[in-house]
């Protein structure tokens, strides 16, 4: 791959030399790269028609739809600054989004829009719906079929994301950063070409659906074919239909898969899929073992985070895959293992991964303080704890920071407890992950009541439900006299753990 300049190129020189081939796909909707280059150029139209201008940031809200790609790479084509959010955003965090990026348009699924108009009315940008209708709103305006003059260091896609403070905040990832990033995994990794079928479950709006899966299948003039909502019998029913080669999950999706019981996975042909992908959160082990059992294609676990576009390190599908492992860091990169002052630990020692190469963003949105910590001496600090075996293969232990991980979506304690410490009786909060043998995680709350106050647990979480994304409440809450807490006062963490009791009923 040799494309330079905007990550709009991407699909620019694939519609040139695949423009009959299928690019996306929904069920009996199938759009081709000609299509979709075209769709572009209308949406970037309408981007001009607005009085869009480059550097411009533009909310996209959108499922796993065939109008996600197109409207993406208009904003691109046009010198914009792509500001993906997830679908099952509320009012409040669609109106944070907008108003911390500036973003000027928001392009959400009308189906979500009871919460996206009002979040961005309140931020003051302009709300486009996307319905079955757009393609006729799009091609309604002249195309702009030239690519807005970017350089390599231009901010290309602002991805939110969150440490254990404070509401999320943007990682500004450069059109060089994305570029490097699919052309390593392009190459080197998933390794696909225009005869692949990639099986689009990961959300596109996240960073590893975004750059494995609509970039790379992109770059590659691959097929696309999407599930909005995942199912697992669905999922085998499109593998079986479409004749999917490569199959992308976070580890919740595979448990999912190899628990469809035998007789029904047996109904359909699934000897097209090659290669399995696994990210997002660790692998179990048992679940590799099992998946490795019932569909005979091989898994390779990677790890990323969205401040590393998001590719770090791979199970390289040319070296030994070692169970457990995030594999070794993908060409361009380094990974180490820090301690605390920033000193390299020696083979075996648990501490801190550090990042660096082309894949690390530029930094954080407007948050100079944050970039700082994150970034220093030229390393990012993940906040992960792992060791390094003799062979150079990473193995995560735990993390250093508090964020929990619920079926591959990352939750930040503190945006939660910042929800629950607006109810009335609330006197403090402390969520944190609980075990859970089919989300990975699943949202906890330890919550101490003021004096006098009455609630009941379920309350509580109806209370964060209707105020959160619905993969952020907790599920489990219950209710304690006071906190664990230091010599200082703070909240210690590591000492509380859900009652069994909330375990079998939350």
């Amino acid at each position: 791959m040799t494309v330079q300049g905007s990550l709009a190129n991407l699909l620019i020189e694939t519609a040139e030399r695949h423009g009959d081939r299928i690019a996306v796909k929904l069920d009996d909707v199938e759009l081709n790269y000609a299509v979709v280059a075209e769709g572009s150029a209308r949406v970037a139209g309408m981007l001009r028609a607005k009085g869009f201008e480059p550097g411009d940031r533009v909310g996209l809200m959108l499922p796993n739809v065939p109008f996600f790609p197109p409207i993406y790479y208009a904003i691109l084509r046009a010198g914009g600054v792509v500001v993906p959010m997830n679908v099952l955003l509320k009012e409040r965090e669609v109106k944070h989004y907008l108003e911390d990026s500036g973003a000027k348009l928001l392009f959400a699924w009308h189906d979500f829009a009871g919460e996206a108009a009002p979040g961005a009315q309140a931020a003051g940008t302009e709300l486009i719906s996307v319905g079955l209708d757009f393609a006729q709103q799009a091609f309604g305006h002249d195309p702009v079929h030239e690519v807005a003059a970017v350089a390599a260091d231009d901010t290309a896609v602002l991805l939110y994301t969150s440490g254990t403070t404070g509401l999320p905040k943007g990682a500004e990832l450069s059109h060089a950063n994305l570029l490097a990033n699919v052309d390593t995994t392009l190459r080197t990794l998933i390794q696909v070409d225009e005869s692949d079928v990639i099986l689009g479950a990961l959300p596109l709006f996240h960073s590893f659906g975004q750059t494995c899966a609509l970039n790379v299948a992109t770059a590659a003039g691959a097929t696309l074919t999407l599930l909005p909502r995942f199912d697992p019998v669905k999922a085998l029913e499109i593998v079986e239909r479409d004749s999917v080669t490569v199959f992308e999950g976070v580890p919740t999706m595979y448990n999912a898969l190899i628990s469809v019981p035998e007789e029904v996975r047996a109904q359909y042909d699934l000897s097209s899929l090659r290669l399995c992908v696994s990210g997002g959160s660790a692998l179990p082990g048992e679940v590799l073992k099992q998946f490795d059992e019932a569909f005979g294609a091989k898994v390779l676990e990677g790890y990323g985070l969205s401040e590393t576009s998001p590719v770090a390190s791979f199970n390289h599908p040319d070296r030994p895959r070692k169970v457990g492992s995030i594999g070794t860091p993908i060409e361009g990169v380094e990974m180490k293992v820090f301690d605390d002052d920033g000193n390299e630990l020696p083979t075996g020692e648990m501490g801190e991964i550090v990042i660096r190469g082309h894949n690390v963003m530029k930094g954080y949105w407007r948050r100079p303080d944050a970039t700082a910590a994150a970034i220093r001496a030229g390393w990012f600090h993940s906040g992960d704890l792992a060791k390094v075996d003799e062979d150079g293969y990473f193995f995560i232990l735990d993390r250093k920071k508090d964020m929990i991980i619920r079926g591959g979506y990352n939750v930040y304690p503190r945006e939660i407890e910042e929800v629950l410490y607006e109810h009335p009786a609330v006197a403090e909060a402390a969520v944190v992950g609980v075990p859970d043998g089919e989300w990975g995680e699943e949202v906890g709350a330890a919550v101490a009541l003021k004096a006098g106050e009455q609630v009941d647990p379920a309350e509580l979480r109806e209370y964060v439900k209707e105020r959160v994304a619905a993969y952020k409440y907790p599920r489990h809450v219950w209710l304690v006299d006071a906190l664990p807490k230091g010599p200082t006062g703070k909240i210690l963490k590591r000492a509380i753990e859900a009652p069994d009791a909330d375990r079998a009923e939350g």
